[in-house]
């Protein structure tokens, strides 16, 4: 009897030595599964942005346009947003002005045989607005395209982005207008991938330290959670031995 007592114990410490290898063999796997997904770098800003003139803005390679857009963004705010302007009483105001003093400019040169105001000829080129057309038709189709999609079913992860982006923008609307909203994405969009092109060798190394203090933190978690695992398991089995 003893014999035969020794060697069930013999078997349940193999058993139990089996399991907690494999127990560490998934745990292995987990975590390089995890330590593998962090390793995907991120491209740089330029090759996120649509090629030509509107990168070359973003990244203030053109700096005469990019301020211009700029000081535009912030006026727009204190005229609309501080001063309580709206888009049509300023407009009317504008070129009520404008006119007014054309007016008068052409009125005076006329009495003093002066040369009248030099008032640029401006049309709208045919080709102007077919291009414009036809982006604007090229952008509807896609939005209509991406909505089917999603509808139907057809693309999962086009329907998480979009639910967790219309999810934000609610977020966003019930803190703040629209409008502030708007003026806020547009400075973020001139300056933050600007200042993180010119210093991203800096940036780079600074996220790298914080992920590294992040990912020992999460080993150290994540060996806790092993831990009171195995207790967890230990216990059951000493329950279900004793039981037997």
């Amino acid at each position: 009897m003893m014999a035969m007592h020794q060697h069930q114990q013999l078997i349940l410490k193999q058993q139990h030595q089996e399991s907690a290898e494999s127990d560490v063999a998934l745990f292995g796997e987990f975590k390089s599964s995890q330590d593998s997904s962090h390793l995907i770098n991120s491209p740089p800003p330029h090759h996120l942005l649509p090629p030509g003139f509107v990168a070359d803005v973003i990244l203030w390679r053109r700096k005469e346009v990019a301020i211009s857009t700029l000081i535009g963004v912030i006026s727009a705010w204190l005229v609309f947003q501080v001063w309580g302007y709206t888009l049509l009483s300023l407009i009317s105001n504008v070129l009520l002005l404008l006119l007014s003093i054309l007016f008068l400019w052409a009125k005076a040169a006329q009495l003093l045989n002066r040369p009248p105001p030099p008032v640029p000829e401006i049309q709208i080129t045919e080709d102007a607005v077919k291009e414009a057309a036809l982006y604007l038709q090229s952008f509807l189709n896609k939005l209509l395209s991406a909505f089917k999609s999603i509808a139907l079913g057809k693309d999962t992860d086009l329907f998480y982005v979009s639910a967790s982006v219309l999810w934000f923008l609610s977020i966003i609307g019930s803190f703040t207008c629209f409008a502030t909203a708007f003026y806020i994405c547009l400075l973020v969009v001139l300056i933050v991938p600007a200042l993180y092109d010119k210093y991203r060798e800096c940036i780079d190394r600074c996220l790298s330290l914080a992920y590294t203090e992040v990912l020992m933190y999460e080993r150290i978690y994540e060996r806790f959670c092993f831990q009171c695992y195995r207790k967890v398991k230990e216990s059951i089995r000493e329950m279900v031995e004793e039981d037997s």
